[in-house]
C-alpha cells in the first residue's frame, strides 16, 4: 500500500505509544498501579500478566522478588537507591498503555549493573535474575522507556527568574531540595563556560548529592591549579551553611560575568567545588518543623539515624598510637578493614570516593550552633580528656587558615563577650577542635590523615535553623570570609615532580623538614603544599629515584604560591631503598574504596565476611520474609 500522508503518519506514531510493544504482541490487561514499593514510578498503570507470570497484585506482593525490592536499599546501605528499585519495578510492575506493555531499556539496565554490581559483591549476593538485562529489557530499536527518567527529570532546569528581576538577583530565602537543585542548575547554565553541576552520589533516601564546580575549564583538573571544596549541611538541621553556598554559587557566577577582577582571578586560577547539602534527607526532617521551631537535634542525622560527622574512619587514634614509632607514617593512612564491618552511610562513602577522585588540598565544612572556626585534631590525644589541646604537625598553617576566615568576619571580631561565640573571644574566634570538645570519626581529621587536604570547621552562628529574615545578614557577614578562605589555596608552594625526561612522577612524596606530614603528587605530577611564611627545607622523593632537597623562603606578605619544581634522577644499579607507606589516598588491604579504581561504586561490608560455602548474613532475614526462599540470590 502507498505510504500514508505525513499528518496521518504522525497520528499513527503518536498512537503507537513510544516504548511499548506492537499490537502483534498478546494483549495485556492494564490496571491501576497500587504497589506501595513502586508508587513513585513514572507511570500510573501496570500490566498483567507480568514478565514473571504474576497475574494479580496479591501474587506480586507475596513474591520474593517484590520483597527483595522493598528491603534492598537497607541491605545495600543506600547504595544505588532508588535506581535499583525503580529498575526492578519496571519488570515486576510493567508499564502498560492502551493495552500494550512498555519494556524498560536494556542500556539503562546495563549501566546500572556495571555501577551496582560491586555493592552486591560486597554482601556476597548474586545479581537478581529478574534484572537480567538481556532477557527482561528491550533495545532502543525495539522500543523501550527509561525507568529512571523521573530521577533525571528532577535535575533539569525548570524555573527561570521573572523578567522583571536582573540576572544578578539572589533570593535570600530557604531552599527546598528541588529549589536548591534548580538554582544550582540555572546558575551553571548561565555561566556554562566556567561552571557545571555533577552528582557525587546519592543520600540514603536517593537524593543526589549535587555539586556545582567553578573553574576556567569545568570538569577538568588543570596542571598546578589547586582544588578546593566547601561542604554545607553535614548535619541536616544546621542549614546556614547550605544557604551560604547556594548564595555563593550565584555570587561567583554574577561577579565573574560583571568583570570583577578579584572573582575572575580566583576562578581562573582555582577549581572550586561547592556541595551545599551533604545531608539532604536530614534537612527534610528539620525543614518540616521550620525555622524557629526546630529542636537542637531534629534532622541532625541522616535517614539511617547516623551522625555523618562521626561516621568517617577514626585514623586519629591510630596516628596517636604510632606517634612514637620511628619511621611510621603520619599521613595518607589506610582505612582499617574493621571500619567496613560497621554501618557506613552512603553519604560518607560518596565523600570519600570524591576525595579519592579529586586531589583536594583545601576544604571547609560549614556548621551551626556556635560562632567559631575550629581546626584539627578534633580527637584528643588522651581519650579520657574531653577537652585537650591536640595539634597536628601543621598547627601553624591551620591557625592561618582559621584566621583567614575569622579575621574578616565582623561578628567573630566583635569584642562583646555577651554575643554568640563570645566565649572564644580570647582566642580570636578560632580554636583547636579537641581543645573545644573531643570526638572521633570526624571529617576534618580524616581529610588530613588520609589525603593531602587541609579542612577546617566553621560554625556560622548559634541558631542552627535561622529565620528567613536573618539570611541576608548572615550572607553579608560570611561573604568576605568565604572568599578570603578560598584564596588561601594560593599560599605556600606548588610545583611539578618529574623525571629527567620531563615525565611526571605521580605519588611522589614532598616532605618539609620539621613537619611530620607529607603531601604526594597527583597523577600529573603536580603538588601543593600549604606552608606558613618563613624558611623551609623541602624534599621530593619517590621509589627508584634519588631524593632532591631545596631551601624555600616564603615572605610574610606573599599572596601567591611559589613554584618549586623537582627533577628526580633514577637510582643507579644495586639495591634500591623503597619508600614505605601508602600512596596518595591509596587503598589499604581489601579497601572497598580502592577496588577497581575511582569510578567504581563505593561499597562497604556491613558485617564480617562469611567463609566460602556458608550462607551469607542476609539469608536468614530474607528467608523469613517469604515462603519462597530466594535461592537465586546465592552465589554458591
Amino acid at each position: 500500500m502507498p505510504p500514508p500522508p505525513p499528518l496521518l503518519l504522525l497520528a499513527v506514531l503518536a498512537a503507537a505509544a513510544p516504548g511499548c510493544e506492537s499490537t502483534r504482541s498478546p494483549a495485556a490487561t492494564c490496571v491501576d498501579l497500587q504497589l506501595h514499593t513502586c508508587s513513585d514510578v513514572p507511570y500510573n498503570q501496570m500490566a498483567f500478566p507480568t514478565a514473571l507470570e504474576h497475574r494479580s497484585r496479591d501474587v506480586v506482593e507475596a513474591s520474593s522478588e517484590y520483597i527483595l525490592l522493598s528491603v534492598l536499599h537497607h541491605l545495600l546501605e543506600g547504595q544505588c537507591n532508588p535506581d535499583l528499585r525503580l529498575l526492578g519495578c519496571a519488570v515486576l510492575a510493567p508499564r502498560c498503555e492502551d493495552g500494550r506493555v512498555c519494556r524498560p531499556c536494556r542500556r539503562v539496565c546495563e549501566g546500572l549493573r556495571e555501577a551496582c554490581q560491586p555493592a552486591f559483591d560486597a554482601i556476597d549476593m548474586a545479581w537478581p535474575y529478574f534484572l537480567d538485562c538481556a532477557h527482561y529489557f528491550a533495545l532502543e530499536e525495539e522500543g523501550c522507556f527509561d525507568p529512571l527518567e523521573k530521577l533525571r527529570g528532577g535535575l533539569e532546569v525548570e524555573d527561570t527568574l521573572p523578567s522583571s528581576l536582573p540576572p544578578t538577583f539572589i533570593h535570600f530565602t530557604h531552599h527546598s531540595y528541588a529549589q536548591m537543585v534548580h538554582v544550582l542548575k540555572r546558575t551553571a547554565a548561565r555561566c556554562s563556560h566556567i561552571a557545571r553541576t555533577y552528582s557525587i552520589g546519592r543520600s540514603f533516601d536517593g537524593k543526589d548529592l549535587l555539586v556545582i564546580e567553578f573553574s576556567g575549564r569545568p570538569g577538568k583538573h588543570e596542571l598546578m591549579e589547586p582544588e578546593v571544596k566547601l561542604i554545607g549541611n553535614i548535619h541536616g538541621n544546621e542549614v546556614a551553611g547550605r544557604e551560604m553556598l547556594i548564595y555563593l554559587a550565584q555570587y561567583l557566577c554574577s561577579e565573574y560575568l560583571l568583570g570583577s577582577p578579584r572573582i575572575q582571578r580566583l576562578l581562573n586560577t582555582t577549581r572550586i567545588h561547592l556541595l551545599p547539602s551533604m545531608n539532604p534527607d536530614g534537612y527534610e526532617v528539620a525543614a518540616a518543623e521550620g525555622a524557629g521551631y526546630n529542636g537542637w537535634t531534629s534532622g541532625r542525622q541522616n535517614a539511617q539515624n547516623l551522625d555523618l560527622n562521626r561516621n568517617f574512619p577514626d585514623l586519629t587514634s591510630e596516628y596517636y598510637r604510632l606517634a612514637g614509632t620511628r619511621g611510621a607514617r603520619s599521613d595518607h593512612m589506610a582505612i582499617p578493614q574493621h571500619y567496613w564491618w560497621g554501618k557506613v552511610a552512603p553519604e560518607t562513602k560518596a565523600i570519600m570516593k570524591w576525595m579519592r577522585a579529586v586531589p583536594f588540598m583545601l576544604s571547609a565544612s560549614l556548621h551551626g550552633g556556635d560562632l567559631v572556626v575550629s581546626y584539627p585534631f578534633d580527637y584528643s590525644q588522651h581519650p579520657q580528656e574531653e577537652k585537650m589541646f591536640s595539634p597536628t604537625p601543621d598547627e601553624k598553617m591551620f591557625k592561618l587558615l582559621a584566621r583567614a576566615y575569622a579575621d574578616v568576619h565582623p561578628m567573630m571580631m566583635d569584642k562583646s563577650e555577651q554575643r554568640c561565640g563570645g566565649n572564644f573571644l580570647k582566642t580570636g574566634s578560632i580554636i583547636n577542635g579537641a581543645d573545644w570538645y573531643s570526638f572521633t570519626g570526624g571529617m576534618s581529621d580524616f581529610n588530613y590523615l588520609h589525603t593531602n587536604c587541609f579542612e577546617v570547621t566553621v560554625e556560622l552562628g548559634c541558631i542552627k535553623f535561622p529565620p528567613e529574615e536573618a539570611l541576608y545578614g548572615l550572607w553579608q557577614h560570611n561573604k568576605e570570609s568565604l572568599l578570603s578562605f578560598m584564596e588561601m589555596a594560593h599560599r605556600g608552594i606548588k610545583g611539578v615532580v618529574m623525571d629527567k625526561f620531563g615525565k611526571p612522577v605521580k605519588n611522589a612524596r614532598v616532605l618539609v623538614k620539621g613537619i611530620r606530614h607529607d603531601v604526594t603528587t597527583a597523577p600529573d605530577g603536580d603538588y601543593w603544599r600549604l606552608l606558613p611564611p618563613g624558611s623551609h627545607i623541602v624534599i621530593a622523593q619517590a621509589p627508584g629515584y634519588s631524593k632532591v632537597m631545596k631551601k624555600v623562603t616564603i615572605p610574610a606578605r606573599m599572596r601567591r604560591a611559589g613554584r618549586v619544581d623537582f627533577i628526580l634522577q633514577p637510582l643507579g644499579p644495586g639495591p634500591k631503598k623503597f619508600l614505605h607507606g601508602l600512596q596518595r589516598g591509596g587503598p589499604g588491604p581489601q579497601d572497598p574504596l580502592g577496588d577497581g579504581g575511582q569510578q567504581d561504586e563505593l561499597v562497604g561490608v556491613r558485617r564480617q565476611p562469611t567463609s566460602r560455602g556458608a550462607k551469607p548474613w542476609w539469608w536468614s532475614y530474607l528467608s523469613s520474609l517469604s515462603p519462597n526462599k530466594p535461592r537465586w540470590l546465592l552465589k554458591y
